[in-house]
Protein backbone atom coordinates (compact mmCIF):
# COMPACT_ATOMS: atom_id res chain seq x y z
CA UNK A 1 0.00 0.00 0.00
CA UNK A 2 1.29 3.43 -0.95
CA UNK A 3 2.25 5.96 1.70
CA UNK A 4 1.51 8.87 -0.63
CA UNK A 5 -2.17 9.01 -1.60
CA UNK A 6 -3.80 9.58 -4.95
CA UNK A 7 -5.53 12.63 -3.44
CA UNK A 8 -2.13 14.15 -2.58
CA UNK A 9 -0.86 13.55 -6.11
CA UNK A 10 -4.04 15.01 -7.60
CA UNK A 11 -3.48 18.15 -5.49
CA UNK A 12 0.14 18.29 -6.72
CA UNK A 13 -1.05 18.02 -10.34
CA UNK A 14 -4.15 20.18 -9.82
CA UNK A 15 -6.40 17.39 -11.16
CA UNK A 16 -10.07 17.07 -10.26
CA UNK A 17 -11.05 14.00 -12.28
CA UNK A 18 -11.07 10.33 -11.28
CA UNK A 19 -10.33 9.11 -14.82
CA UNK A 20 -6.59 8.52 -14.26
CA UNK A 21 -6.66 7.13 -10.72
CA UNK A 22 -5.19 3.75 -11.73
CA UNK A 23 -2.40 5.45 -13.67
CA UNK A 24 -1.70 7.84 -10.78
CA UNK A 25 -1.51 4.89 -8.36
CA UNK A 26 1.01 3.18 -10.65
CA UNK A 27 3.14 6.36 -10.80
CA UNK A 28 3.08 6.64 -7.00
CA UNK A 29 4.11 2.99 -6.61
CA UNK A 30 6.99 3.46 -9.05
CA UNK A 31 8.14 6.69 -7.37
CA UNK A 32 8.03 5.10 -3.92
CA UNK A 33 10.06 2.13 -5.19
CA UNK A 34 12.58 4.55 -6.73
CA UNK A 35 12.84 6.54 -3.47
CA UNK A 36 13.27 3.38 -1.41
CA UNK A 37 15.98 2.14 -3.75
CA UNK A 38 17.77 5.50 -3.70
CA UNK A 39 17.83 5.75 0.10
CA UNK A 40 18.76 2.07 0.41
CA UNK A 41 16.03 1.20 2.90
CA UNK A 42 12.27 0.76 3.08
CA UNK A 43 10.34 4.02 3.30
CA UNK A 44 9.90 4.99 6.97
CA UNK A 45 6.52 5.42 8.59
CA UNK A 46 5.67 8.17 9.22
CA UNK A 47 7.08 9.45 5.96
CA UNK A 48 9.37 12.50 6.36
CA UNK A 49 8.25 15.59 4.45
CA UNK A 50 11.34 15.48 2.23
CA UNK A 51 10.59 11.96 1.00
CA UNK A 52 6.89 12.77 0.56
CA UNK A 53 7.80 15.80 -1.59
CA UNK A 54 10.29 13.78 -3.65
CA UNK A 55 7.69 11.04 -4.31
CA UNK A 56 5.09 13.65 -5.30
CA UNK A 57 7.54 15.43 -7.62
CA UNK A 58 8.65 12.20 -9.25
CA UNK A 59 5.11 10.82 -9.61
CA UNK A 60 3.88 14.07 -11.16
CA UNK A 61 6.87 14.21 -13.50
CA UNK A 62 6.32 10.65 -14.71
CA UNK A 63 2.59 11.30 -15.12
CA UNK A 64 3.20 14.39 -17.26
CA UNK A 65 6.20 12.98 -19.21
CA UNK A 66 4.99 9.54 -20.27
CA UNK A 67 7.29 9.02 -23.24
CA UNK A 68 11.06 8.85 -23.52
CA UNK A 69 11.27 11.58 -26.12
CA UNK A 70 12.89 14.98 -26.27
CA UNK A 71 11.88 18.01 -28.27
CA UNK A 72 14.53 20.57 -27.46
CA UNK A 73 16.06 21.32 -24.08
CA UNK A 74 17.70 18.86 -21.75
CA UNK A 75 16.48 15.35 -21.04
CA UNK A 76 15.89 14.52 -17.37
CA UNK A 77 14.93 11.11 -16.07
CA UNK A 78 14.39 12.51 -12.57
CA UNK A 79 13.19 16.06 -11.86
CA UNK A 80 15.65 18.54 -10.45
CA UNK A 81 15.68 18.41 -6.66
CA UNK A 82 14.45 14.83 -6.11
CA UNK A 83 17.90 13.49 -5.24
CA UNK A 84 18.56 16.50 -3.00
CA UNK A 85 15.35 15.80 -1.06
CA UNK A 86 16.18 12.10 -0.66
CA UNK A 87 19.87 12.54 0.16
CA UNK A 88 19.32 13.31 3.86
CA UNK A 89 17.46 10.02 4.34
CA UNK A 90 20.03 7.86 2.54
CA UNK A 91 21.34 4.82 4.43
CA UNK A 92 25.12 4.97 4.19
CA UNK A 93 27.18 1.80 4.48
CA UNK A 94 30.61 2.22 6.00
Amino acid sequence: MSVVTIAELKAQLNLDSDLDDALLAAKIDAAEAYASSFIGAPLPDPLPATIRQAVLMLSAFWYEQREAALTGGNAYSVPFGVHDLLQSQRAWAV
